[in-house]
């Protein structure tokens, strides 16, 4: 297949390119600025705003996967918000004024979301069709999102967005902060440690985004998440014991506060509850390689 990913040189993108080179497949990147990447890909540059030269590697491509966005691991000042929606709705739109004026246009195209649109819940599970939508800024940028990628007028384009959970790999994400704070002695619950953290394994996320490009039948939201969500207590317990790290000091919120100013993020990134289910991915059969957590850390500890 003819791929191209667009905001591919980010964690998860390479994470894919990686995984379809090695099914043989051509893998092309749109991204703004041509760098060594040390990976067989072609590199075509785009800004993600305008049109462009860009536009011929999507004719005749049978995927296009847009994971294009500033990281939200940041504080939510104006300007970090504004470049938050922006460098989503603007490329997500662009992409799709592309798509609708191609002779021989992507049969797919997988748009990037998050699962953190549901509502903050330790109590009930969030899947596809009944999940409840939340309010505050992460959840609208989301909803704006989705809501770009959809209204895009693609009749040739089957389209799946990705309600995508926090990825755990050994070569970026989230996991290796955590890690950091267990082995200094601070890896205990974080807030409550009630809340519930949301997970999918590196290797099942790339394996379920081939899952919904093979099913032709696959369409609207899907959540990308291991169907056994864990409580950040829990969570935090499972690292240290495959870490073999006998005891981590809790960090209570205020201390989160202090320490999000100081690096520069936000604590909503660690206390929000995401109970997030893969309902979808299940009913169409897909296996987890990886559904329980401790399976999940044990090679990555190993070899980090």
């Amino acid at each position: 297949m003819k791929i191209v990913i667009a905001g591919a040189s980010g964690f998860l993108g390479r994470s894919l390119t990686k995984y379809f080179i090695e099914q043989n497949h051509q893998v092309i990147w749109l991204i703004r600025s041509i760098r060594e990447t040390g990976l067989p890909v072609d590199q075509v540059q785009w800004d993600g705003i305008n049109r462009g030269d860009w536009v011929q590697a999507l004719e005749g491509a049978d995927v296009l996967i847009n994971l294009s966005g500033k990281s939200v691991d940041c504080r939510y000042t104006a300007a970090n918000m504004r470049q938050i929606y922006d460098s989503r709705l603007l490329s997500t739109s662009i992409l799709g004024e592309a798509i609708s004026q191609l002779e021989n246009p992507p049969k797919v195209w997988l748009n990037a979301s998050s699962a953190t649109i549901y509502r903050h819940s330790e109590e009930l599970e969030m899947d596809e069709f009944s999940g409840e939508i939340g309010t505050g800024f992460s959840v609208d940028v989301c909803q704006k999102w989705e809501q770009s990628f959809f209204d895009s007028q693609t009749p040739l384009t089957r389209k799946v967005a990705l309600r995508i959970a926090i990825v755990l790999g050994r070569d970026g994400g989230a996991l290796q902060p955590l890690i950091n704070l267990c082995t200094v002695g601070l890896g205990g619950w974080q807030g409550s440690g009630n809340q519930f953290f949301s997970w999918i394994d590196e290797i099942d996320f790339v394996r379920a985004v081939d899952h919904l490009i093979r099913n032709k039948e696959a369409t609207g939201v899907y959540n990308l998440s291991s169907p056994n969500p864990i409580p950040n207590r829990d969570f935090m317990k499972t690292l240290r014991d495959v870490l073999g790290v006998k005891f981590g000091i809790p960090l209570p919120e205020l201390l989160l506060e202090i320490g999000a100013f100081f690096i520069r993020t936000e604590t909503e990134l660690i206390l929000k509850s995401r109970r997030v289910v893969p309902s979808k991915l299940i009913a169409e059969g897909f296996k987890f390689v990886f559904p329980n957590l401790t399976d999940s850390l044990k090679p990555k500890i190993s070899k980090s």
